[in-house]
């Protein structure tokens, strides 16, 4: 977890997490939440999501304090959340919750696409049950005054990713594109609901500032395939800039040194942007 508070220059780093694991590292401040102590405790995934959680906590109190500007956390296990007492699907959901947020959206930005996700961490089933109008018109204009207020795009051109094959071709492949996708389009004023398979590709050629999924694969896929390892997950409607990497924790590789800090690098770097625009913003 890396908190940053911005002085004219450069971001100056706060490290935040376990005692033992950030103390080595260099930054301008640590704050500790507990002990990790190399992970041999037998609970040690509800260690692991408890030090998580609480991670996340105290970075949102330096925020409340006014001791920071932004918050970059690293991926999260889900599971060891839920086993170390958050009962939530991520760090999206939590951030919400402890800083009072109304609406999230979880967007992924690289330099080559933007992409927003009405729906996150449910099953596709789940996820298709609760797609209604009102849920994607109030992602579409949580995105929209995202993209205005941290990224400086005055008239953000937005397009709306279709469910079904080919958009539900007239009905033929399924009948939310009619009922549920093209109302919540035309309320927002943005294009769609567009097919899958051709939506992305007209963004990255400039078309569209920024792809609302309706689902969190479409959309995932969409932008790990075009940009893994140098994308950056931002969380629009919080109180604070918050970003993180955009891949997760890959326990496959701890240890052997394989792990690529990339994404990190950009997460910061993002989030030190964000903050700066605000600052200009509020200035003008």
């Amino acid at each position: 977890m890396v908190a940053a508070s911005l002085d004219a220059a450069d971001a100056e780093i706060v490290l935040v997490g376990p005692d033992d694991v950030i103390a080595g590292l260099p930054a301008a401040r640590h704050v500790g939440v507990g002990r990790w102590e190399g992970g041999g405790a037998p609970d040690a995934l509800a260690l692991a999501g408890r030090l998580t959680g609480l991670s996340i906590e105290a970075a949102v109190r330096l925020w409340r304090e006014g001791a920071v500007d932004a918050i970059v956390t690293g991926p999260g296990h889900k599971r060891a959340l839920h086993a170390g007492g958050y009962p939530v699907p991520g760090h999206t959901e939590l951030l919400r919750d402890l800083s009072g947020a109304k609406q999230v959206v979880m967007m992924l930005v690289s330099d080559r696409l933007r992409v927003a996700l009405v729906t996150t961490h449910l099953a596709l089933r789940d996820a298709i049950a609760i797609l209604t109008p009102e849920r994607i018109v109030a992602a579409g204009e949580v995105l929209r005054r995202g993209l205005q207020e941290w990224f400086g795009i005055a008239e953000p051109r937005l397009a709306l990713c279709a469910l079904n094959p080919h958009a539900g071709e007239g009905g033929l492949f399924g009948h939310e594109e009619q009922r549920v996708l093209a109302p919540a389009a035309r309320q927002l004023g943005i294009a769609g609901p567009l097919p899958a398979d051709t939506v992305f590709v007209r963004a990255m050629r400039g078309e569209f500032d920024a792809v609302l999924a309706p689902y969190h694969d479409v959309g995932m896929t969409a932008i790990k395939v075009s940009s893994f390892g140098k994308a950056v997950n931002v969380t629009l409607g919080l109180p604070v800039p918050r970003t993180a990497p955009d891949h997760g924790t890959a326990l496959d590789i701890v240890g052997r040194g394989l792990a690529d800090p990339a994404s990190m690098r950009e997460a910061v770097k993002l989030a030190a942007e964000i903050v700066r625009r605000l600052r200009e913003t509020r200035e003008t």
